[in-house]
């Protein structure tokens, strides 16, 4: 029994200073789990709807095409898009660490996505990407920070505002689906999708405590 097995409760993996502030991440027996400047941002004890994110929108696509997927996190997402033989995947992700621990501790995780050759990861912000690069995307599905009405990164927010929808928009190729990770329901958000893309379905994913997850769909007629 090795050191970490030994203690109860979550002990600290490694930590590191990330250009948002501490970043932590933890081991919780069989689980990890990262925390940012003190404030719980996920953990791999589930995952369903983060998977969702991703095969939700593949669903409404042609078997091939390039998915963006905005933030790394504990892998999930960026596994399940590889699972998709003609896809291929961009991921952008600020912090450093995060992409470090995909390649070491939370490699199982993301199922060794990142070294699929079909996977780019780009160290960036979302936004910052989002506003300079020419790049058309099939699918952008976003779980960033806890969604539309939590965000741990200050300017995250204006992704989900009238002026980040627009920009998102312009990002997806003809036909594409914007598809955004919520911690909680956001009404004023789904109002704000419902006003700019011709159909919006929500999908719910029930947790074991508090409310459910959710991923909003949002697609422009081709």
């Amino acid at each position: 029994m090795n050191r970490l097995e030994s203690q109860s409760g979550p002990v600290v993996v490694d930590r590191s200073g990330g250009l948002g502030g501490e970043l932590v991440l933890r081991r919780d027996q069989d689980h990890y789990e990262i925390i940012s400047n003190g404030v719980f941002l996920m953990d791999t004890r589930n995952g369903e709807s983060e998977r969702l994110l991703v095969s939700a929108a593949l669903e409404r696509l042609p078997p091939s095409g390039h998915v963006l997927i905005g933030g790394l996190g504990v892998g999930f997402s960026v596994a399940e898009a590889v699972r998709s033989p003609g896809v291929t995947v961009t991921v952008v992700e600020l912090e450093a660490a995060i992409i470090e621990w995909h390649r070491t501790h939370l490699r199982s995780c993301s199922a060794g996505a990142l070294d699929d050759p079909r996977v780019r990861v780009v160290r960036a912000d979302l936004l910052g990407w989002l506003r300079t690069t020419a790049e058309t995307y099939d699918a952008l599905c976003l779980d960033i920070d806890n969604g539309p009405d939590w965000t741990v990164t200050e300017g995250n927010a204006e992704l989900y505002g009238e002026a980040g929808l627009d920009l998102l928009a312009g990002r997806l190729a003809p036909g594409g689906v914007l598809a955004v990770w919520s911690a909680n329901a956001s009404p004023p958000f789904e109002t704000r999708l419902r006003a700019r893309f011709t159909t919006v379905e929500i999908r719910t994913v029930p947790v074991r405590r508090g409310e459910p997850d959710m991923v909003y769909l949002a697609r422009m007629k081709p």
